[in-house]
């Protein structure tokens, strides 16, 4: 009997997450796009349900809901299900969606689907053999098998985003690294905009004349033609000393150049803004938070650069850790198991809120840059498969934030992985990223004040 109230409680969250996943499509993704594929909106609302299913399920484990058997049934169920979607059903329909897209292979198109399923297999599976993430004694057909390969793409995301994360979000915050911003320098660039805009119109302007002169004076129909006449209207004087291809050519710098003046300003308007929206309390909260996170930042390429260089990958997750240390410091009593549950199962919260939240941003700032109606749907699985990779690798994870007692269910689910490679993995893909993240956005914040400062 509990098992079954155990599964209405897990298939009523999971409809509710549907839904949620449902919505976030219809309101968000596919909002300015008429034409809809239900088997798109299905695939993608299912694969949010149960990702959001498995930090479901983390939460359970510290919170002790639900029954151990049934927690450890869902958890395989759930496993199973996201990888039957990320291995088999969104690559498959991936290459359906690109093959019907190219008309000449309409009529042979689930076959050419299949082909294009079978090179995924074989390059997914492929993608194993570099990394030490099995033990011999896994079957081919064994879930670690998909497990370990799906953790190493999703790990890999991760790090990527959490690198480039770490950097730009002080530098995004910090009121210190906003360049200073004067109305006159905003003057300044509008001025030259429009002057640029002027002699675009005064140079159109002489093209228009040139071209009623001609057509007035016969020429525009008896234009010659071939080789010799290309040559002679190319070369052709009009009124006596103007080239129109010479003046088209100066339009078409200026029309550039007026386009790289009105990015410019726009930025320069939207830099002001930011300086005053820094003195508001709001702007001074977020720049208190930039500090912080720049320590964060600077604190996690140190301990990113300790882990690689010494191969250490801790054993104990951070909260424990941590009481334990300013208890012993401190030298006073204190329930370190009883007060390390509480604050792993809310630090564990935090991570798996701001986790889907951001990804789902991130996701529909790129659905919205590279979509359009016929790429839309391709987008929206290739999407479907970051964000299920992205969710079963949070899992390996977050499975170090939470205490021993509570990873046993975990590590039985997921198998013998090598867990420890994936932290390392995470570790070198992180400091990559964010010491690139650093130069980058050094070079970027170095050379706009150049760019702005140029006559």
């Amino acid at each position: 009997m509990s098992f079954l109230i155990d599964s209405s409680i897990m298939v009523t969250s999971q409809v509710l997450f549907f839904g949620f996943g449902w919505l976030f499509f219809m309101r968000k993704l596919f909002k300015d796009y008429e034409v809809r594929q239900y088997v798109v909106q299905v695939i993608f609302s299912v694969t949010f349900a149960f990702s959001c299913t498995m930090f479901e399920l983390i939460i359970f484990e510290i919170l002790g809901v639900l029954n151990s058997s049934s927690r450890y049934f869902h958890w395989k169920l759930n496993l199973c299900v996201i990888l039957l979607i990320l291995v088999f059903m969104v690559p498959f329909y991936i290459g359906y969606f690109v093959v019907s897209n190219i008309r000449l292979l309409h009529r042979q198109k689930l076959l050419f689907a299949c082909v294009l399923w079978l090179t995924f297999m074989y390059f997914f599976w492929k993608l194993g053999d570099p990394f030490p993430i099995l033990s011999p004694k896994h079957g081919i057909l064994s879930i670690e098998q998909l497990i370990s390969r799906v953790g190493v793409i999703g790990v890999t995301l991760m790090a990527l985003l959490s690198g480039f994360g770490a950097v730009n979000c002080p530098y995004t915050y910090m009121s210190y690294f906003l360049r200073n911003v004067t109305d006159a320098d905003i003057l300044a660039l509008e001025r030259r905009l429009l002057q640029t805009m002027d002699m675009i119109i005064s140079k159109k302007k002489r093209i228009a004349v040139a071209h009623r002169t001609m057509f007035q004076r016969g020429e525009v129909h008896n234009k010659p033609t071939g080789f010799w006449g290309m040559i002679k209207s190319v070369t052709t004087s009009v009124s006596g000393s103007e080239n129109l291809s010479l003046i088209q050519q100066e339009v078409d710098a200026l029309e550039e150049l007026s386009r790289q003046l009105f990015l410019e300003t726009a930025d320069l308007h939207a830099t002001k803004e930011r300086i005053e929206y820094s003195k508001t309390f709001q702007g001074k909260y977020f720049n208190v938070l930039g500090y912080f996170f720049s320590i964060y930042c600077v604190w996690k390429i140190f301990m990113a650069t300790i882990n690689i260089v010494f191969d250490r990958v801790g054993k104990t997750d951070p909260v424990t850790r941590g009481i334990e240390i300013t208890v012993n410091y401190l030298g006073i009593q204190f329930d370190v198991k009883f007060w390390s549950q509480h604050i792993s199962f809310i630090l564990v919260g935090i991570i798996i809120v701001t986790s889907i939240r951001g990804l789902l941003i991130t996701l529909t700032k790129f659905f919205y840059a590279i979509s359009s109606s016929k790429s839309s749907n391709v987008i929206v699985l290739l999407l479907a498969q970051i964000m299920g990779m992205y969710f079963v690798s949070s899992v390996l994870l977050i499975r170090m934030s939470m205490p021993l007692e509570y990873r046993t269910i975990i590590t039985e689910v997921l198998g013998e992985l090598q867990f420890n490679f994936y932290h390392r993995w995470f570790d070198v893909i992180f400091l990559v990223s964010a010491l690139s993240s650093i130069l980058f956005l050094y070079l970027a914040h170095k050379q706009a004040p150049e760019k702005h400062m140029t006559p």
